[in-house]
């Protein structure tokens, strides 16, 4: 078994589901893709739950020395490279134009939904820039919805949704902050505009209909993400603010974290999920992240634990779980059943 298929192994569920392509012209194996297990499901769940919950601290710790825009197009454009010329070593023939098209456009909505949290964190802690992207649930539903024969959120998701937006107002709301410790809010305004770039990434890309392995379309999005990215950087020019003899071992510890794990990892594990999962499911991350992320900020950098954070985390939570259990249908078969609650949540489903 090679490295990555040991990692994947690891986390529940087999390297083929992450490898695997069903469509013509870009075949990696010739065995179906299995139909997810529970295990896997919840291994995948976990890892995002987790993985991406530490990546604020990282991104924090990196852009301490490094230009936000600079160091995300970097990052994804080593991980992306990577994970594309090993698909490459494996057998696997060059993506059609077509293919790149298609998941262009979404590696460009990374920009907003990664390079401008990067941009953020340079001044909001780690723990409120988690909390801020808890918004990615409602703007799953929406753009969901919008999308052609896309699925219909039940009055449960809705009212795990109006749980999770309570548990922001908590924490952002007026009186949340004493005087002179908000942190700025064009900076906080662009951590939801980053919320929505990604979930408009996220479910455009469920919805393309791709059959391609989440490996390829996380390597195509990452390399288009990242030169767009690095479009960005030099327009800025954010070159000029780059000292690499000037950065420490915790700034490239950070990044080095950042490219393997958060993106390496937990980006193709990510695609692997939404192709299984209703897009506002998979999107419930956003509210496990901000608990990660508090607790990691805390532990490492000393991030300042106030009562509105033990207010707001089960109110999060609560959302988290009604979603999590709750059903999604399509407008164009409303009675169908989400399969995923069904073998993940056996007790909801029979009213227990």
């Amino acid at each position: 078994m090679s490295k990555s298929g040991a990692i994947f192994s690891g986390l529940g569920f087999s390297a083929r589901d992450i490898f695997h392509d069903t469509s013509s012209g870009m075949t990696t194996s010739h065995t179906p893709f299995a139909r997810p297990s529970r295990v896997s499901l919840i291994s995948g769940f976990g890892c995002i739950y987790v993985v991406w919950g530490t990546t604020y601290l990282g991104i924090r710790l990196a852009v301490a020395d490094m230009p936000p825009f600079l160091m995300a197009a970097v990052r994804f454009l080593i991980a992306g490279g990577v994970l594309y010329g090993f698909l490459r070593l494996r057998g696997g023939p060059r993506p059609q134009a077509a293919r790149w098209k298609e998941q262009s456009l979404v590696g460009l909505c990374l920009v907003g939904g990664n390079a401008v949290v990067c941009w953020a964190e340079q001044f909001v802690p780690s723990g409120l820039t988690a909390l801020a992207v808890g918004t990615a649930p409602f703007f799953m539903v929406i753009f969901s919805f919008l999308m052609p024969g896309g699925t219909r959120p039940s009055r449960w998701v809705v009212v795990g949704l109006l749980l999770g937006l309570a548990g922001l107002l908590i924490l952002f709301g007026p009186g949340a902050f004493p005087a002179g410790q908000r942190p700025p809010s064009l900076r906080v305004a662009g951590l939801f505009i980053s919320s929505a770039a990604w979930c408009l990434g996220s479910v455009y890309s469920k919805h393309t209909g791709s059959k391609a392995a989440p490996a390829w379309t996380a390597a195509m999005q990452m390399l288009a993400g990242g030169a767009a990215m690095l479009v960005v950087s030099v327009a800025l020019g954010e070159e000029r603010g780059l000292h690499l003899a000037a950065m420490t071992l915790t700034s490239w510890g950070a990044f080095t974290y950042l490219t393997v794990v958060g993106s390496l990892i937990a980006f193709p594990t990510y695609i692997w999920l939404l192709k299984h999962n209703p897009p506002a499911r998979v999107a419930t991350y956003a509210y496990v992240n901000p608990v990660v992320a508090v607790l990691a900020g805390w532990l490492i950098l000393g991030e300042s634990l106030q009562l509105r954070l033990f207010l707001a985390v089960p109110v999060l939570i609560g959302g988290v779980v009604i979603i999590t259990t709750s059903g999604f249908k399509t407008r164009n078969a409303p009675e169908a059943e989400d399969s995923f609650s069904r073998r993940l949540s056996p007790a909801v489903q029979r009213g227990d």
